[in-house]
């Protein structure tokens, strides 16, 4: 699949964009909406939007380092561009944007935008808070710049930002996003949540989650009856315990963060939701 997202994140689901797709076109959603609460690196959203599929995404993240990179996309994609392109790639600019990163309260949207990005390129798996590629003193086998490529980079930036009438970007705690689009958004929505990892999340995602964070927006989603949803984890027995009353399925990613391999996830689904036949993406 052709890499949409400028970001690499950690639990990224680009493999699971066709399945998307393919839920969409039998649920009867196409020319509809598609929102991600979680949205870190976006690849979901951008391959339904860039097929044509969704007339409309919502995309939000409580984060401010990625709304700030999202808004630095959307809003001054001309400055971050210049920025991307000006910017030597070494491990003192590394160290100057890891700064900017421990008082990202105080910094404007687009220093930290481009704070977030240079780091999620330049740090090992794209990890925020995770170590420098090829280590402080460059002795690794990949360099600071081995997944840094200027000029791919910019334009997939400035193709997302062709599509800017057709995103909405939120800076809101999940919860809060969900109570808020579930009452304005047409049937013809899917909610597609990727909430931080049950096991791992402290070690990969800036904003990880405690069990009652879990647990509260499992019952933000109960109440979710208009439209469709779709929700993915870690296979954990805390997980399955969770979302025991709807149907889950088991599903392969290849993770780099830490393991390389493959990893279980599972794929759980709301009520009114048509699971496409024959998925090359779900096991049993």
């Amino acid at each position: 699949m052709k890499f949409n997202s400028p970001l690499r994140y950690p639990g990224g689901k680009g493999k699971t964009a066709d399945f998307f797709a393919e839920l969409f076109r039998c649920n009867n959603l196409v020319g509809g909406t598609y929102v991600e609460p979680y949205v870190g690196g976006g690849s979901v959203a951008l391959h339904l939007l860039f097929e044509g599929l969704v007339n409309r995404i919502v995309i939000n993240d409580k984060d401010r380092s990625l709304y700030a990179f999202w808004h630095s996309v959307l809003y001054n994609t001309k400055e971050l561009c210049q920025l991307i392109d000006e910017t030597p790639i070494t491990v003192d600019n590394w160290k100057i944007q890891k700064e900017i990163q421990n008082s990202k309260e105080n910094v404007d949207l687009l220093t930290l935008g481009f704070s977030t990005f240079y780091l999620n390129r330049t740090n090992r798996s794209g990890i925020i808070k995770g170590g420098i590629i090829g280590g402080v003193n460059q002795t690794g086998n990949y360099g600071i710049d081995a997944r840094y490529n200027k000029r791919n980079l910019i334009e997939r930036i400035q193709k997302i930002a062709q599509y800017t009438n057709q995103i909405v970007l939120f800076n809101l705690d999940a919860v809060q996003l969900v109570k808020e689009q579930k009452r304005i958004l047409p049937p013809n929505t899917l909610f597609y949540f990727d909430p931080p990892y049950y096991v791992k999340g402290k070690g990969l995602y800036m904003n990880y989650y405690c069990d009652n964070d879990h647990c509260n927006i499992r019952d933000e989603i109960a109440l979710i009856d208009t439209q469709k949803w779709i929700v993915t984890y870690d296979c954990v027995p805390f997980i399955a315990e969770l979302y025991k009353d709807y149907r889950m399925v088991q599903f392969s990613l290849n993770y780099s963060a830490s393991t390389v391999g493959k990893g279980k996830e599972y794929m759980i689904f709301s009520n009114n939701v048509i699971i496409p036949e024959h998925s090359l993406l779900l096991e049993e």
